[in-house]
């Protein structure tokens, strides 16, 4: 069997099957070789004796089958034997068999390596040879796997390479136990195991062996090893060969240290000590100039790694952090915009994690390398990214309470404040643009300060950015904007309702900020969304007491009714808006009152559907009967706009007529009804018994015209209305007498 392993036709899976069979039978043999009295020879003499056979390569697997026997025995010193196996494997080149029957010396030998540092075996002179016998094997293994890739046709070097690459295991072994072995501490780690074997890494020039051989020095030592050998380490990384994966060995070794630190926080300070940045960050920025040829998503890997890095041990260096970024810009200047997709999605992973760690994006607005970073991404990933950032700020909470700090986040999210070069909104996806700027308008509502000088320069900042945003973009910027800034108005104002003029930060001032943002608004034009915030800011001055100024916004309100909203639909709405509002002013002098009052239900009596006037017009009546102890309490004019709703009323009625040739739907009458009810409650003098009677005959009559169950809605809404009326009767006291007049 052992005559088999010379064999050259096998491929390195066939040959290692082949091995292990034939290391099997050897276990058995070195069995019945410890036993001299089955044999009857002693180990000295079966030392000598194996060395008698014919072929070289099983008298080395008999050697070191024996030599195994004979050191365990402890008749000699095992150093003296290891050295002499180790020099006789020199006679076996052959890359596979030479690299198997060193693996076979490696691994009968193990256990005696482990043990090289007991009481019987000697002192630091011994281990130190142990140590040389593995290194030595492990130098001439590597050798060996490397000559592999030699051996055989180059059309088949791929399926070489896999399977020479199945075989790095037994390389590898070899500095496992170096790493077990007793005696080996840091000064020897230092001083010999590290140089010889980064020596090794260096010369063999081969990318295979050098990125296993990293790997395994960074996987088997101890993580103290490497923070104390960190410099020697990293400076082979620049020397390996241009296509070794250099940006995984430094991550895995950034990873075990990170995670050592995480693990030990007394450990720390001896990062700091041995300054593991400074020299992660030196030697990554070394390897990166030096292979010219790496593609800019591996240099921008690195960094990801040393951020990492950086985040996990030294959290509380933001300079650190600053630093990488800073780097990563110096790397980008090249090209102005990423187009590598794997590089840009590295990019957004770099500055996530700030965000990620901190929780919160004020830190990450204080590293001044943030937005030039940004600024080489294309516009897609430019908006990803700000999308990120808003969704950090909305998830943590975090409050934007200084204006400075608005316009660094304002110039991070540009991406979607305004149109960037060669984008326009119409190429956008309308979806996902109402997203976009939903969570802009969300945002704002994080923008915050309790000293109100500060929170105004606050508006200023963002006033300052949104109206560069374009039309598309102002009805979702400008409304969230506008209620801030009334948010603001109203904790300007104490507890009895007086301002509080605190320096700069004045109502009157805040006023004429609100004015020019919905100009801009009105001028897109989005003339409805502008004539609401004209009345919520008139509603504003009203609680602040400025006539004047709630008067010109509702000047401009129905400046926008007249001239810019055209559509019947939005003139109902617009129309009962403004009456609604107006009915809560209670700033207006009596000429100002009756101006607006008048426009208003002037406004009402021209719209175009009869109904709709009819709806306007009895609104109306509620601008004359404010119920309010102070309210105006107009009762004629009320009586006027209900009489004048009547009217058109029957207007509309007599339309119906003659159009659909019966009589229309009598709801108006039932609605009017509703509102004589209210106001005789109210106690209006007007409303009189007589014309409630008067008008529920009319509305019976008009029904009883109409075909039976002709509008069931409107029926079930007049028997409501009769049904309370006879609650009232019934209910008794000063009501039920005023009520009890009243025939249902």
């Amino acid at each position: 069997m052992l005559s088999e392993l010379r064999t050259s036709k096998l491929s390195p899976h066939r040959y290692y099957e082949l091995y292990m069979r034939a290391f099997d039978e050897l276990r058995m043999l070195e069995i019945f070789f410890k036993d001299e009295s089955r044999h009857g020879v002693t180990v000295v003499d079966l030392y000598e004796l194996v060395q008698h056979a014919g072929n070289i390569l099983p008298r080395l697997y008999l050697l070191c089958t024996v030599g195994s026997v004979y050191m365990k025995s402890k008749e000699v010193p095992a150093k003296e034997i290891l050295k002499d196996l180790v020099e006789m494997c020199r006679g076996v080149q052959h890359p596979l068999r030479g690299l198997f029957v060193r693996n076979y010396l490696a691994q009968v030998s193990r256990d005696i390596l482990l043990d090289i540092n007991s009481e019987c075996e000697g002192d630091a002179d011994t281990v130190m040879e142990a140590v040389e016998f593995v290194l030595q094997n492990f130098t001439e293994m590597n050798k060996l796997w490397v000559r592999i890739q030699l051996q055989g046709p180059a059309r088949l070097r791929e399926k070489q390479e896999k399977e020479r690459s199945e075989l790095r295991d037994l390389v590898g072994k070899n500095l496992h136990v170096l790493s077990q072995i007793e005696g080996v501490d840091l000064e020897m780690y230092k001083q010999t195991v590290l140089p010889r074997v980064l020596e090794q890494v260096v010369n063999c020039k081969d990318e295979l062996s050098q990125y296993y051989l990293m790997d395994c020095i960074i996987q088997v030592f101890p993580d103290e090893y490497h923070l104390q050998t960190l410099e020697t380490l990293l400076g082979v990384c620049p020397q390996l060969q241009a296509t070794v994966d250099i940006r995984m060995v430094l991550s895995q070794l950034m990873d075990r240290l990170s995670n050592y630190a995480v693990s030990n926080a007394d450990v720390i300070p001896e990062f700091l000590h041995v300054e593991a940045f400074a020299k992660l960050s030196n030697a990554i920025g070394k390897v990166i100039e030096a292979q010219v040829d790496m593609p800019i998503v591996g240099a921008i890997t690195l960094y990801v790694s040393l951020l990492s890095f950086t985040l996990r041990v030294h959290p509380d260096r933001l300079d650190y952090v600053d630093q990488i970024l800073g780097a990563c810009v110096k790397k980008l200047s090249s090209q102005p915009k990423l187009e590598d997709t794997r590089a840009t999605k590295q990019i957004v992973v770099l500055l996530s994690a700030p965000l990620e760690k901190y929780n919160d994006i004020v830190t990450a607005l204080t590293l001044s390398n943030y937005p030039r970073v940004m600024d080489h991404l294309d516009n897609a990933t430019n908006k990803v990214m700000a999308m990120v950032i808003i969704q950090s700020i909305m998830k943590n909470n975090s409050c934007i309470s200084t204006a400075d700090k608005v316009d660094v986040l304002f110039e991070l999210i540009k991406g979607l404040i305004k149109d960037l070069e060669e984008v326009t909104v119409d190429e956008l996806d309308e979806e996902d643009f109402k997203e976009e700027q939903n969570s802009v308008a969300r945002l704002l509502h994080m923008l915050h300060n309790d000293d109100p000088v500060e929170m105004l320069e606050i508006i200023c900042a963002v006033k300052k950015h949104i109206l560069c945003g374009g039309p598309n973009r102002l009805p979702f910027t400008v409304p969230p904007l506008i209620f801030s800034a009334l948010n603001l108005i109203r904790r300007l104002q104490n507890q009895n309702g007086d301002v509080v003029e605190e320096m700069h930060a004045t109502p009157k001032k805040i006023f004429q900020i609100l004015n020019q943002l919905i100009e801009a608004l009105s001028s897109i034009p989005a003339p409805e969304l502008a004539l609401r915030l004209y009345l919520e800011c008139a509603e504003a001055a009203n609680d602040c007491d400025l006539e004047p100024v709630a008067y010109e916004f509702f000047t401009r309100a129905f400046i926008i009714y007249e001239e810019d909203i055209s559509d019947s639909k939005a003139q109902v709405t617009a129309i009962h808006l403004i009456i609604g509002t107006l009915q809560r002013m209670n700033v207006f002098g009596i000429e100002n009152r009756d101006t607006l009052t008048h426009k208003a239900t002037g406004y009402s009596a021209k719209l175009l559907k009869k109904p709709d006037q009819c709806r306007a017009v009895y609104a109306c009546s509620h601008l004359f009967w404010v119920d309010d102890p102070e309210g105006i309490k107009d009762g004629e004019r009320v009586l006027l706009c209900l009489k004048r709703a009547l009217r058109i009323a029957n207007a509309a009625q007599q339309m119906a007529t003659v159009t659909r040739g019966s009589s229309g739907p009598v709801t108006l009458f039932v609605e009017i009804l509703n509102k004589y009810l209210y106001y005789f409650e109210k106690g209006n003098q007007q409303i009189t018994t007589a014309a409630i009677q008067g008008l529920i005959e009319l509305i019976t009559t008009e029904l009883q015209s109409d075909p039976p169950s002709a509008s069931p809605s409107l029926d079930a809404f007049f028997t409501s209305t009769l049904r309370y009326i006879q609650f009232q009767k019934q209910k008794g006291g000063v009501m039920g007498e005023r009520y009890d007049s009243i025939k249902v």
